[in-house]
């Protein structure tokens, strides 16, 4: 058992990433005290899911627009100053929204400003931080354990954050959410300030913003796993990564709650994604995760479907533990295909297109489900996206045994596999 422990946890051996997940898991839990209380609130406010989707839109438009070319002044950047400044400007839009709460000024219209606000500060700082990752280990081997870690860390907030914030929002509601959220930002920024960084972030050479940006996509298109797996991620998030956002309408609508159920639902979800994780966190090799990526595809699109037979919270959570997981098997084993295999001058461009496949095509998918929610309710809005989850897990699987033999130099080069015959991805 305690052989078992410390390799799930083997990448905490180092100092830096240490630090960095003490600071880093205080502040998400505030994150996710903003994320349901700006979910409830929109939904109070207004009773509508396309406002609702809306809301969810504005939050996560702007990191899609911004994305890419973020991703080539981060690769310019030092990292760890990078992110020190999107944490302040995120503190200082979490403490503005507080301010509004509490002082009842508060519109669906400050929401969507404030959201976008959000936005565009999350466009710089999940390729920053992603990337940062690389430097605050010394073994590489590491690495996939780190990202898996990460993501872990963050599905402890995702389930604890929405349990503390529907408790709060009944108590004294929304506003104290948001200024607990801007209060945390405090330990992150002394966790950065503290980090000592011996290798810095590579350095490219200065050239035109646009020059750089296709030299970044060109790099993903001639590199067939790192494209196949952004696309079948933005396929999944465009579907299901913004089911989140209709939970509201499924708990006061289909379950005849209030955010009490809606924080039980939440933390279902979390308590999952934390499962995935660490499944993740336990695999000793990138090598796998091909595979992997499909079957978590084709789970998370029947569990989307299989809601449709849920009209009651105890037969709920389980299905959406389940899409909270096979959502963050996707999210953090592209990452950690795409974090192995790209080459470092690009990451920061490579990791901008990753957000914008996730965070960046969620928008879109909260727009879509608020529009057809409002027609046909939320349950079967996403039971038609689980069905194209199906489709496009299907379609890559189909392709993955290609991907598998173009793949393979790439693994070889760096030690992954042996140069007999193997299976990579």
């Amino acid at each position: 058992m305690a052989g078992r422990t410390f390799r799930i946890a083997r990448a905490l051996r180092h100092r830096n990433l240490r630090l960095f997940f003490a600071g880093q898991g205080t502040s998400l839990v505030g994150t996710w005290l903003t994320k349901f209380a700006t979910s409830w609130m929109a939904y109070r406010l207004t009773g509508s899911p396309l406002m609702l989707g809306l809301v969810a839109f504005f939050n996560h438009a702007p990191t899609s627009l911004m994305a890419p070319i973020a991703g080539v002044l981060v690769d310019r950047w030092n990292r760890r100053r990078t992110i020190i400044a999107t944490q302040v400007a995120a503190c200082l839009q979490s403490a503005a929204l507080a301010v509004f709460a509490l002082a009842g000024w508060m519109t669906v219209w400050h929401l969507m400003v404030l959201g976008a606000i959000q936005g565009v500060i999350n466009a710089f700082d999940m390729p920053a931080r992603q990337s940062f990752l690389r430097e605050l280990i010394d073994d590489p081997a590491d690495l996939p354990n780190a990202i898996a870690l990460n993501s872990s860390m963050v599905n402890v907030a995702k389930m604890v954050g929405p349990a503390l914030a529907a408790v709060l929002v009944g108590l004294v509601g929304e506003g104290w959410c948001f200024a607990i959220d801007a209060a945390s930002y405090i330990a992150v920024l002394g966790s950065l300030v503290a980090i000592r960084v011996a290798r810095p972030s590579p350095v490219i050479e200065r050239g035109r913003v646009r020059d750089q940006l296709l030299d970044g996509l060109r790099y993903v298109r001639r590199t067939p796993l790192v494209r196949a797996v952004l696309i079948l991620l933005a396929v999944v998030s465009l579907l299901a990564g913004a089911y989140m956002s209709m939970l509201p309408v499924v708990a006061a609508e289909h379950l005849g709650g209030g955010p009490y159920t809606l924080g039980v639902l939440m933390a279902a979800g979390g308590l999952g994604a934390l499962t995935g994780a660490l499944y993740l966190a336990n695999r000793t090799t990138v090598v796998g995760l091909g595979g992997v990526l499909a079957r978590s595809s084709l789970v998370l699109g029947l569990a989307l479907l299989s809601l449709e037979l849920a009209r009651w919270t105890w037969l709920a959570a389980p299905i959406l533990f389940v899409v909270g997981l096979c959502l963050m098997v996707q999210l953090a084993a592209t990452n950690t295909i795409i974090q192995t295999i790209a080459d470092p001058t690009k990451l920061g461009r490579v990791m901008s297109l990753y957000a914008m496949a996730f965070t960046g095509a969620m928008p879109i998918g909260a727009f879509l489900h608020g529009s057809i929610a409002s027609r046909v309710g939320a349950v079967h809005s996403l039971a038609g996206a689980g069905a194209l989850c199906v489709v496009a897990a299907l379609a890559f699987r189909r392709a993955l045994p290609a991907l598998r033999i173009a793949s393979r130099p790439r693994y070889i080069e760096l030690g992954l596999i042996p140069s007999t015959p193997v299976t990579p991805p």
